[in-house]
């Protein structure tokens, strides 16, 4: 027995809209799964942009090659020395303390060839053998050959007899072909003699 027309009518067209109602169903799904696969596609290649726009590997700019340091001569020079001091002003006494200031002229003889003027500030103590003084000279000639001329400074105490002395060539005070000289100086007295010996160290190349 066939249903009734209307109701076959009614099924008819409920029927013919399925494929619609699939369709509308279906878009969605495949509108999402064609977003996820464009978006995987924009990160793969965002990736591979990153890779090949890579920013160039830095480049170090070359090292330069170390400047060789001149060689440096050490050496060790002896001799005797004659010294002449003069008093430049009437001392001054106060309280068991005198000071006095001296002008000084030397000849040095054997490794250091030179004649040498500079100035001399003395403290002499109330107490006996005690006292200081502080020099400068100027020293020029020739040291071990070479001509040219360096400063010395002096630095000398006495404690009741006891001295201490601290002689030393001023820095950056070497000239003509003693630029560069750098020392110490020790002096011996002995019998009314005077005597040196000077530690140096000097650029091998004038």
């Amino acid at each position: 027995m066939k249903p009734p027309l209307s109701r076959r009518a009614g099924i008819a067209l409920g029927l013919a809209g399925l494929p619609g109602s699939i369709a509308q169903c279906a878009e969605p799904a495949a509108s999402r799964a064609a977003t996820g696969t464009v978006r995987r596609v924009v990160v793969l290649a965002a990736v591979a942009l990153s890779l090949g726009a890579a920013s160039p590997a830095q480049v170090s700019p070359p090292v330069p090659a170390p400047v060789p340091k001149p060689a440096v001569l050490t050496k060790v020079a002896s001799g005797s020395f004659d010294v002449k001091l003069t008093p430049q002003a009437p001392d001054e006494k106060d309280e068991g303390t005198t000071l006095g200031r001296m002008s000084l002229e030397k000849q040095y003889h054997g490794d250091l060839d030179a004649s040498a003027r500079g100035e001399m500030l003395t403290a002499m103590a109330g107490v006996k053998g005690s006292g200081s003084y502080v020099a400068i000279e100027r020293v020029k000639g020739a040291l071990h050959g070479r001509g040219g001329s360096f400063v010395l400074q002096h630095m000398g105490t006495m404690t009741r007899g006891e001295p201490q002395l601290s002689i030393s060539v001023v820095p950056d005070s070497g000239a003509g072909q003693l630029v560069g000289i750098a020392g110490r100086m020790t002096i011996t007295i002995a019998e009314g003699k005077h005597s040196y010996q000077l530690a140096y160290t000097l650029p091998e190349t004038p």
